[in-house]
């Protein structure tokens, strides 16, 4: 196990050098300076539009390009033109599910879950509206990690496409979705993915996954506001029909799922979540480029965010009168440190407006995956409470959380 170098990571990360602890990171991470600095760099030299033959319009298209191929790199695509980029993953999905069903005939059919964010449940759904079949791929009562054989009577010769997360939002848990592609493949079907909940905490490897389609928010991963779809090229080619322009033709891949253009300049910063990865692999003596330094900080990421969510649930397990919704562990391979609970006799909105005075921010709600919160009928109008860590937070910062959660435990005895 690796320790962090926490004062190397929050240098990175400027808007963390006051008081107050930030842990609401699954709604969207702080950015780290390598990236500001792309953003500024594009708009202060090459601000203009791409595809000119002037010397500023190649430099700008050969920096959105480089955007596209640091994408690649994160997810571990074979090649850049496997990039569809947007503003969020749920614009993205949408756009994907208007681009694929061009190809599908009434009668086919997608299997979306109860237990995901909205973004890769609705755009699915609403196919319904063009005569596709919407299937609903339930989670198990008590479980908080679905598996693949409670998909599997679900999936039939004109299921087309199976939409499910790597990661939940809400539990924390992390999916196996390389045994639910397997499945899916084997039925001759199609696995979308979203990984916005799991992006920020590990690397993302589509290949080693197998997934066909794959989304998440790059500003929830240190970035800017950005996001990216993979898709393996073929099924982007051939699969998937154009959105954009009539006159871009099915072979302009990833450009026809790109309706107008991508913001260049956050494209072009996407470089810099690399840059900041490569800086934390070297801070810990590992001197690596492109993929290699990926896997390595998102190792060390791993091991330190392991620590944060045991300082917090082992904390959350001691009380009787809290129940966490999901895994109670800490284990890095079946969690990431987004945690939610909630307390008996209390609302969880009063919760978090309690702790906010304290400089300490955390959130209740359900996080866009109200199917689930309102299937786990948690008896709480306002959902959950919420604490999501990543890697910049600090065992200072939970035992500030925790320090406040006991007083207002005193409070009310």
């Amino acid at each position: 196990m690796t320790q962090i170098d926490i004062t190397h990571v929050r240098n990175q990360f400027p808007a963390l050098r006051d008081s107050e602890a930030l842990l609401d990171n699954a709604g969207g991470s702080q950015v780290a300076k390598p990236v500001a600095d792309r953003i500024n760099e594009f708009l202060f030299s090459t601000n203009v539009q791409l595809g000119a033959t002037y010397a500023a319009s190649a430099a700008a298209s050969a920096k959105v390009a480089e955007g596209r191929a640091a994408l690649a790199t994160l997810m571990n695509a074979d090649r850049p033109e496997e990039i569809v980029m947007g503003a969020t993953a749920t614009q993205l999905f949408d756009q994907l599910a208007r681009a694929l069903v061009q190809k599908w005939q009434p009668g086919d059919e997608v299997v979306v879950t109860n237990f995901d964010h909205e973004a890769n449940i609705g755009p699915w759904r609403r196919l319904a509206d063009q005569g596709i079949v919407v299937k609903t791929w339930e989670l198990p009562e008590g479980s908080h990690r679905p598996g693949p054989e409670s998909l599997a009577p679900l999936l039939g010769p004109r299921t087309r496409l199976v939409a499910m997360t790597h990661c939940s939002n809400i539990f924390g848990s992390i999916n196996d979705v390389r045994a639910v592609a397997d499945l899916v493949h084997e039925k001759g079907a199609m696995l979308c993915v979203d990984g916005v909940a799991y992006a920020p905490h590990r690397a993302i490897d589509v290949k080693a996954l197998d997934a066909d389609f794959y989304g998440f928010s790059v500003y929830k991963t240190y970035g800017p506001h950005h996001a990216a779809l993979y898709g393996k090229y073929d099924l982007l080619l051939n699969h998937a029909g154009n959105i954009n322009h009539y006159f871009y033709g099915e072979d302009k891949v990833p450009n026809k799922l790109e309706p107008g253009n991508p913001n260049y300049e956050l494209a072009y910063s996407c470089c810099g979540v690399i840059d900041y990865l490569e800086g934390l692999a070297a801070a810990h003596g590992v001197n690596a480029k492109g993929r290699a330094a990926v896997e390595a900080a998102y190792d060390i990421i791993a091991d330190h965010e392991a620590v944060l969510a045991e300082r917090l649930l082992s904390y959350l397990r001691g009380r009787d009168d809290v129940t966490i919704v999901g895994d109670p562990s800490s284990d890095r391979d079946a969690r990431v440190p987004t945690v939610s609970f909630v307390i008996a006799g209390r609302n969880s909105r009063d919760v978090v407006e309690a702790v906010d005075p304290s400089g300490i921010g955390i959130r209740f709600g359900d996080f866009h995956s109200r199917r689930l919160v309102e299937a786990l009928d948690l008896g709480d109008p306002d959902g959950v409470i919420r604490v999501s860590a990543v890697h910049y937070n600090t065992l200072d910062e939970i035992d500030r959380l925790i320090e406040r959660l006991e007083s207002l435990r005193r409070q009310a005895a």
